[in-house]
């Protein structure tokens, strides 16, 4: 049992020794569409300038970690070298020989929020590798914007009008209609996913067609805001001018058809009047 003890408190002591090697902020926050900058910076007494260093960036921990930057510091080399294939959009802001590993984010978005954690491996050195174990939040805020305003329903059952918005911290949303506040129901957030987590949606009941509204959605970075009109129903097409194709045909066919009725009944009766007889002539 004293073995034990012994075992995990030196687990614990080498655990904060290799967190204590390692500088990072526990967060940073950027803004939708602009670079971001996540430092990290170390001291190893085995790290030395004249061994290759492998460094590496990853989004999340344990199993459902994603390596989303790697590249290789060797010795008289300007630079740290990036693995082929290397998604642009990062790039190390560091120096691994000055004990920097700082990571450049470009065009950060929505998606990129989350916890990141910056390793380094020495080459040559088998089992040489450590990490910041705490790891660095990246925070990213978006002014609202409004993805889709949308009606739907009939007379029946009446009309609604639906309004997705994108955004962090969440907007809040409120509905206008004939230049007053109309009261809504919130549907979002929405079921979690890609993204769906900075979404919300808010319905307005009973809309009324012929009227005009707006959705407008905020939050501390901004303001938008869209409206719609609600058409009233088309009314039955009336016979006339405007009738359709296919009541124009029926109409000329019952015309023509009553016209050949009308010369039928006509032969008809000269007939049997016997209006076409041919004229006799007799000699004596």
């Amino acid at each position: 049992l004293l073995l034990l003890r012994f075992s995990l408190l030196l687990i614990l002591i080498l655990y904060l020794h290799l967190s204590s090697l390692f500088a990072s902020p526990p967060e940073v926050r950027g803004m939708e569409g602009y670079p971001v900058v996540l430092p990290c910076t170390f001291s190893h007494p085995q790290h030395s300038q004249h061994a290759s260093l492998q460094v590496l960036w990853r989004l999340g921990h344990g199993r459902d970690a994603t390596v989303l930057y790697r590249c290789t510091s060797r010795p008289g080399a300007p630079g740290c070298e990036p693995e082929p294939g290397q998604d642009p959009r990062y790039r190390l802001e560091g120096d691994p020989r000055e004990h920097d590993l700082s990571l450049r984010i470009n065009s950060v978005s929505l998606q990129d929020s989350g916890r990141y954690y910056c390793r380094a491996e020495v080459h040559g050195r088998e089992g040489v590798g450590f990490e910041d174990k705490m790891g660095t939040r990246l925070r990213v805020e978006a002014a609202p914007k409004i993805l889709s305003l949308s009606v739907d329903g009939n007379e029946a059952l009446g009309y609604r009008a639906v309004c997705l918005v994108q955004g962090s911290p969440l907007p809040d949303v409120q509905w206008l209609g004939s230049d007053e506040l109309v009261e809504a129901s919130l549907v979002g957030p929405l079921a979690q996913g890609s993204g769906s987590r900075y979404q919300t949606a808010s319905e307005l009941r009973d809309v009324e067609p012929g009227q005009q509204y707006s959705c407008s959605a905020s939050n501390p970075l901004g303001k938008e805001q869209a409206a719609l009109y609600v058409l009233p129903p088309r009314p039955p097409p009336a016979p006339g001018p405007g009738a359709s194709p296919a009541l124009l045909l029926f109409l000329v066919c019952l015309s023509v058809g009553a016209k050949v009725l009308l010369l039928l009944g006509v032969g008809v009766w000269l007939v049997s009047g016997g209006a076409l007889q041919r004229p006799s002539c007799s000699w004596k």
